[in-house]
């Protein structure tokens, strides 16, 4: 009694991919603090599709709502660091989870195709990124 539970992890290195388990136990029921209209809402991070930034106003896209953010979109990226959240912009953050399919676009850049019809941009300068998240490209890349 008074003990708090406890994960234990053993490994012989500490990989990307063990980060990213821990990072979301640690953030199971976080949530960020959103607004719509006078309404605050506690909006879970696997609601949300994407983030982006719009006439310095940071919006938050979730199951067809649109919330409002206080925070900067650099506040965000840090605080979903670890998550499967990626930068693919200068004003978007997508969440990796959303993704139903992505197809190359024009100069480099990739489009992707959110589960909830969406579409987003993933800027060239962010397109390595994201093969290498996704475990895409190298040799056999056309």
């Amino acid at each position: 009694m008074g003990e708090e539970d406890k994960i234990v992890i053993s490994t012989r290195q500490l990989s990307p991919q063990i980060m990213r388990l821990v990072n979301l136990i640690k953030t199971e029921n976080s949530k960020l603090t959103c607004y719509k209209e006078q309404e605050i809402h506690m909006l879970g991070f696997s609601e949300i599709f994407y983030i982006d930034t719009v006439d310095n106003k940071v919006f938050i896209y979730a199951s067809g709502e649109v919330f409002e953010s206080k925070q900067k979109l650099y506040e965000l990226e840090e605080r979903l660091t670890g998550l499967d959240f990626l930068r693919v912009s200068k004003s978007t953050i997508i969440n990796m989870r959303k993704i139903k399919f992505l197809s190359p676009a024009l100069s480099g850049r990739f489009e992707a195709v959110l589960k909830n019809d969406e579409r987003v941009i993933i800027s060239r300068g962010y397109v390595p990124e994201l093969k290498e998240r996704l475990g895409i490209g190298g040799q056999n890349e056309r």
